[in-house]
């Protein structure tokens, strides 16, 4: 059992479809593919943005399937309305053979019961065998896993070797602190797109699983990379990394909002990726004023990339020259 594929940065996808909200298979293959051959360590499929409430089951499952036969490395979302849906995505999983899964806690109902989470991550961890999991902190499920359920639940399960936190500084301070840092063979990974920098330098991360990554999956490479050599104690790396961070962080807060995927299709868009113009829902759009404002910001951004001098296109034309 490998747990490399937690071990770097995985976009979540967001599923391109058709303007009546027909999934478009061969375009989110095609995409997790482009993303792999940028350095991407593999994706996440219907698991943190945003659409795996509104595909059903049956899409979910055949966008798996598809992603991992075109050799994708496939970590599959558990989210589902209830605990016996989560299993069956994990039994899908191992099944085609993902690479792993990320495990959403049990929503909608008893979310905030310990004993039914319990229960919940038991179910799903036991239908994924040894497929290497991680299980997915958010304040938007309104349940907070802390060390002693962790723990409970990785003594029994040795495929639980992860933990990936949405929530902000405090929360992956937590994580670092009372979780990963108590065992050298486990993970965590950066949920949320504004603290890959506090993640990785501070708390010991050693995963990001990113949101702006889809439509910026250079630059993101560069900030994870840069932070790592930041952490080893790399000074230089530490004032590019924060540059970088500044720089993205407009554009990666909307990571934090309930319009991720709204604004992250659109920034496909910006970059050249029409196939993601089409929401799941047609009436899932951005206000013109927040379409504007992202636009505006995406330019700000390409501008100062294009000029700064840790870019490595930049960094390798200034080597020449000199």
């Amino acid at each position: 059992m490998s747990s490399n594929i937690f071990r770097g940065c995985i976009p979540a996808l967001m599923t391109p479809c058709d303007i009546n909200g027909n999934p478009n298979y061969d375009a989110l293959v095609d995409t997790a593919k482009r993303l792999v051959k940028v350095g991407m360590r593999g994706v996440v499929y219907c698991g943190s943005m945003g659409d795996w409430p509104l595909l059903t089951d049956e899409q979910r499952q055949e966008g798996i399937s598809q992603l991992v036969k075109a050799g994708v490395p496939v970590v599959v979302g558990t989210g589902a309305q209830s605990p016996r849906q989560a299993v069956n995505h994990a039994i899908h999983a191992r099944k085609v053979g993902a690479a792993g899964l990320m495990i959403i806690p049990r929503v909608l109902s008893r979310g905030i019961s310990s004993a039914a989470q319990h229960i919940h991550f038991t179910g799903v961890l036991e239908a994924a065998g040894d497929l290497p999991s991680v299980i997915y902190n958010s304040p938007y499920y309104g349940f907070e896993t802390k060390a002693d359920l962790f723990f409970k639940l990785n003594r029994k399960f040795s495929n639980l070797i992860g933990f990936k936190e949405f929530g902000g500084a405090a929360s992956l301070s937590y994580a670092a602190e009372n979780i990963t840092n108590q065992d050298s063979s486990l993970t965590l990974m950066v949920g949320v797109d504004t603290q890959v920098f506090h993640g990785y330098v501070r708390c010991g991360a050693s995963g990001a699983i990113t949101g702006v990554g889809n439509a910026l999956p250079k630059e993101v490479l560069r900030l994870v990379g840069l932070c790592e050599q930041a952490a080893s104690g790399n000074n230089k790396a530490l004032r590019l990394a924060k540059e970088l961070d500044d720089a993205l962080s407009v554009l990666s807060k909307f990571d934090e909002g309930p319009d991720l995927v709204l604004y992250y299709k659109e920034l496909m868009v910006l970059e050249g990726h029409l196939e993601f113009a089409n929401q799941i829902f047609s009436s899932d759009q951005l206000h013109m004023s927040q379409r504007e404002y992202l636009h505006a910001q995406w330019r700000q951004f390409k501008n100062w990339w294009n000029s700064w001098e840790g870019n490595l296109k930049n960094m390798k034309e200034k080597t020449e020259e000199s």
